[in-house]
């Protein structure tokens, strides 16, 4: 293993030990209705956040190209790879501090989601590689690019879901009745 395979290496190991550490918490490994599909887009079902995507993948691409783009600006001298690491790090964080019964019955109490039960494994590991694709495209596509995928995403889920990474965090840091009452609409 060189040097600079070491970051990639690393991103792996995380994404697997993020699998495993989601297991050990009670986790199912796929949807309990027995199979998986690519895409499940029923957001008001027991299914949702248990196939490999679905309405809320978008929001991980977008955490890639976010991370990507703050990194780029505190740590533009750290190689890719690292930054990668650091991103992954960050995402593996969120998936298993999201799958905990604290934040699963955060999301019931104050979001639309009253049938949320937290993610399979499996989608959960396709939303961390969904992050990578996020934070490798970033690198490839020029930042006014990155800038309309950000809001594209945040538009097409607003419009039919009516969710999307910024209404995820603000309803489940500061829920507002009138965001509540629109989702739901």
């Amino acid at each position: 293993m060189s040097r600079q395979t070491l970051p990639y290496w690393l991103t792996a190991a995380l994404v697997l030990a993020t699998a495993a550490t989601l297991l050990a918490m009670g986790r199912v490994p796929i949807c309990t209705c027995g199979y998986v599909k690519l895409w499940h887009g029923e957001t008001m079902s027991s299914e949702n956040s248990q196939h490999l995507m679905d309405w809320y993948t978008p929001s991980h691409l977008l955490h890639g190209l976010l991370f990507y783009g703050f990194f780029w600006l505190v740590a533009r001298r750290v190689a890719f790879g690292w930054r990668l690491v650091i991103a992954t790090v960050l995402e593996c964080a969120w998936e298993i501090i999201e799958n905990t019964d604290a934040v699963i019955q955060r999301y019931r109490e104050v979001t639309i989601s009253l049938d949320y039960f937290g993610d399979s494994v499996i989608n959960s590991v396709f939303d961390i590689l969904t992050m990578i694709l996020g934070f490798w495209l970033a690198r490839r596509i020029p930042v006014w690019a990155s800038v309309a995928i950000v809001i594209g995403f945040e538009a097409l889920t607003a419009v039919i879901i009516r969710d999307g990474l910024g209404l995820n965090i603000l309803m489940l840091l500061y829920p507002l009745e009138p965001v509540m009452e629109w989702q739901g609409g």
